[in-house]
């Protein structure tokens, strides 16, 4: 009687185990099947959506774009004049800023390396780039300095006092100074534009890869219940 009990206590033990396991199962299942319907969802808005339509592309000009990873999130920009001076441009997405209605949701953090030929130092420009409705884009410098040497970068070198604290005059002839760079309306609608259509690339992307993991979980389970059936 008490071997019978105990056998029965197993059977039922191991059917309970079972069909909790089946219920996890059934439950995560579905989940992954919700999630799978947001991927898909949210791939078809995207690639549906035209969110810089009606904002101005701009052009390199004599700007040549790095090689970079499809993953980078900056962008790098080069050019070489004909005395061999080098001008050297970085520019990264800064956060989200939703409280102003405009086309591009970030501004651009841009740095400005100028080298003049024969020499070991540079001078590096600190901006920041935004929209401007009535013009595209435009920036402001707010750090300006000298650097001995590409090599040399340590924050604790002395690069010559805070830009904000220079004449109002200088200012605006530094920013006159890249211009003349070829740092104009034109460019900085390039990077705005240009940032902002790969960010959303690289989220579709991301998606798509998203999309393929449930999509390879499914037909897993599916080939696994037909071999079980």
């Amino acid at each position: 009687m008490m071997c019978r009990r105990t056998e029965l206590y197993r059977e039922l033990k191991q059917r309970i185990t079972h069909f909790r396991h089946f219920c996890d199962t059934h439950q995560k299942h579905l989940q992954d099947l919700e999630l799978l319907k947001c991927f898909k969802s949210e791939i078809q808005f995207e690639l549906a959506s035209n969110h810089f339509q009606n904002a101005q592309s701009g052009s390199l000009g004599d700007f040549v774009v790095d090689p970079t990873s499809p993953n980078s999130k900056d962008v790098v920009l080069r050019r070489k004049f004909d005395s061999g001076e080098e001008v050297a441009i970085s520019a990264i997405l800064g956060p989200p800023n939703y409280v102003k209605d405009l086309i591009f949701p970030r501004d651009a953090f841009m740095k400005v390396c100028v080298k003049k030929p024969a020499l070991s130092f540079m001078v590096q420009f600190d901006c920041d780039v935004y929209e401007e409705t009535d013009k595209g884009s435009d920036f402001d410098i707010y750090n300006a300095y000298y650097l001995k040497s590409s090599t040399c970068l340590s924050t604790s070198i002395y690069r010559g006092p805070l830009f904000r604290t220079l004449d109002d005059e200088l200012q605006d002839a530094l920013k006159e100074y890249l211009i003349a760079k070829g740092i104009g309306v034109s460019l900085t609608n390039f990077l705005l534009h240009y940032l902002h259509k790969r960010e959303q690339e690289q989220y579709v992307n991301w998606l798509k890869k998203g999309e393929a993991a449930f999509v390879a979980k499914e037909r897993s389970l599916r080939e696994s219940s037909e071999t079980h059936s």
